[in-house]
């Protein structure tokens, strides 16, 4: 009976093993309070700061310098013109964008594989583009590349909010190989991102599945373990 528990375990821990190299920034804590104005990521999550001197996880993943992480408007504060409209709990205040240049990139020291995702607005309809390639700063070999469709317009989808960049809508790709850079392509101060993921082709960690998978697991086994127990009683 013993085994059997301890196998159901097992094979849980595996189900949440091939998710645990999934890392989503929400970016959320980089601008210094709420609401604020627009601090640049710099070495937030590289174990450094943000213009703000804020600092958050180090996960080895750094920002070229143009990269900023906006304000989000709520119910009752206006700082931007984009929202996540009430929609996104624990990822509502902060997102990514870039306010000069044509595109800003994204490095990830340790690498990443499966897949790359995240949740955008687009309600202006700019040519926007993705692009995933094997070495830093856009080197190497490009792995995957989309581009990112119009989205609806926050000021008839986001009732309440002000913000015509609202709602956002998810997209991912998967891709073979290892990836240590994305680069993101358009026209500056025209395309928010959000929840940003790597390991993954659906944003945000960890996936609901995964916790299906191992919360089933779990009821399973202690269903069998106390049934065990009865029939020993018995």
């Amino acid at each position: 009976m013993r085994r059997i528990l301890l196998a159901a375990l097992a094979s849980t821990a595996m189900a949440a093993g091939a998710h645990a190299g999934v890392v989503s920034l929400n970016f959320e804590g980089i601008n210094s309070t709420y609401p604020s104005g627009y601090a640049f990521i710099n070495g937030y999550y590289d174990g450094g700061v943000s213009s703000d001197g804020t600092s958050g996880p180090n996960y080895g993943v750094t920002f070229s310098a143009n990269a900023q992480a906006i304000c989000l408007n709520s119910l009752t504060v206006v700082c931007s013109n984009t929202s996540r409209g009430g929609l996104a709990p624990g990822s509502d205040k902060g997102a990514l964008f870039f306010l000069s240049g044509n595109e800003t990139t994204i490095d990830v020291a340790a690498g990443f594989k499966t897949g790359f995702s995240f949740n955008y607005t687009n309600p202006t309809g700019f040519a926007s583009s993705v692009e995933v390639w094997s070495g830093p700063d856009g080197t190497g070999t490009e792995l995957a590349n989309f581009n990112l469709a119009m989205t609806p317009n926050g000021d008839t989808a986001c009732p309440g909010y002000s913000a015509a960049f609202c709602p956002f809508e998810p997209i991912g790709v998967a891709f073979s190989g290892t990836a240590h850079s994305i680069i993101f392509g358009g026209v500056a101060n025209e395309v928010v991102m959000d929840d940003v993921t790597f390991g993954s082709s659906s944003p945000g960690i960890p996936e609901p599945a995964t916790w299906v998978t191992m919360l089933a697991g779990l009821a399973g086994a202690g269903a069998m373990l106390r049934r065990r127990r009865a029939l020993a009683a018995a």
